[in-house]
């Protein structure tokens, strides 16, 4: 897989403590990558002060834009030293997943990692923070930080999908366990993969007497386990790394990595958008908020944004 050679960090203009900041320093580190720290602003009461001119309005923003420009060199003092190049980047914009994704793009960088923290369960449902466009929109890999470290001889978990036999599925897999391994690579760390299968459909016991759940059961976790080992010794991850569980994905992925005290957690994305994703979201938007750990999004391959349309 391409290395992380340019990195795009997200900064929280509300805190001088900075992890997603701290995180990309520490990947940074470990392939000679090139930094830079972005600060995304806006004001609406400056563009609604009729009473000033247009310029008088510019200058006013670019007063705001400068102060910024000085915090965050302040900011990102503790983290530069001579073999790490960290730039800095305020733009003035109202949507600031849109300023961060267009950068990215434009920029040509191959990580994008913002810190993120619990969202308030009612709005995650019916509202779209910022790192859900992210990982919905953003066709650059994210990866989104919290409050835990990597140390040497951790674990990162690859959730894959069996389930599909197509080739988009089959290369996403493919594509998040290449991420896997080289960030295990560098953190001497290892690859754990996990699944989860479907229970017995309950109305399938009721409609069919003869229906046996055991044998259903026992044989839909046989097909994913197969599954599961091929991959592992396609890419010479251990058996005993594999962990197939009953349950729903956003379910069996936090309860794998809190028993592993994974670092990582690295699952594709497809990108839905509009009102369903809106109102279901993607499995990477449930798991976020019940890990403990950071999580990278990667999208298949091929995957346009729709701020690129």
């Amino acid at each position: 897989m391409k290395d992380y050679k340019k990195i795009l960090v997200v900064i929280n203009p509300t805190t001088d403590h900075q992890p997603a900041l701290a995180r990309a320093v520490e990947l940074a580190s470990k392939s000679n990558a090139e930094i830079t720290a972005f600060l995304s602003i806006f004001d609406f009461s400056y563009e609604m002060t009729s009473i000033l001119s247009s310029q008088e309005r510019e200058a006013m923003r670019q007063g705001v834009i400068d102060q910024r420009i000085a915090w965050l060199e302040s900011a990102i003092s503790g983290f530069s030293n001579k073999k790490l190049t960290i730039n800095t980047e305020v733009v003035w914009h109202n949507r600031p997943f849109e300023s961060v994704i267009n950068f990215a793009i434009n920029g040509g960088f191959d990580l994008i990692v913002k810190s993120t923290h619990q969202h308030d369960k009612l709005k995650a449902v019916i509202f779209t923070p910022t790192d859900w466009h992210l990982m919905r929109k953003s066709p650059v890999p994210v990866l989104m930080v919290k409050e835990h470290d990597w140390p040497v001889a951790g674990k990162i978990v690859c959730a894959v999908n069996v389930v599909s036999e197509d080739d988009d599925h089959q290369t996403l897999n493919g594509k998040i366990i290449s991420h896997a391994l080289d960030l295990a690579k560098k953190f001497s760390a290892s690859v754990h993969l996990v699944n989860g299968y479907p229970g017995t459909p309950v109305n399938l016991a009721i409609e069919l007497p003869d229906f046996d759940a055991n044998i259903y059961n026992n044989t839909v976790r046989m097909q994913h386990e197969q599954r599961v080992q091929y991959l592992a010794q396609a890419y010479n991850i251990p058996l005993e790394n594999c962990h197939v569980e009953e349950g729903l994905p956003e379910d069996v992925i936090p309860e794998l990595a809190s028993k592993l005290d994974a670092e990582l957690v690295v699952l594709g994305t497809v990108g839905r958008t509009g009102f369903s994703a809106a109102l279901i979201g993607n499995t990477a938007e449930h798991v976020i908020d019940s890990i403990n750990c950071d999580l990278l999004a990667i999208k298949p391959n091929g995957y346009k944004s729709p701020l690129e349309e």
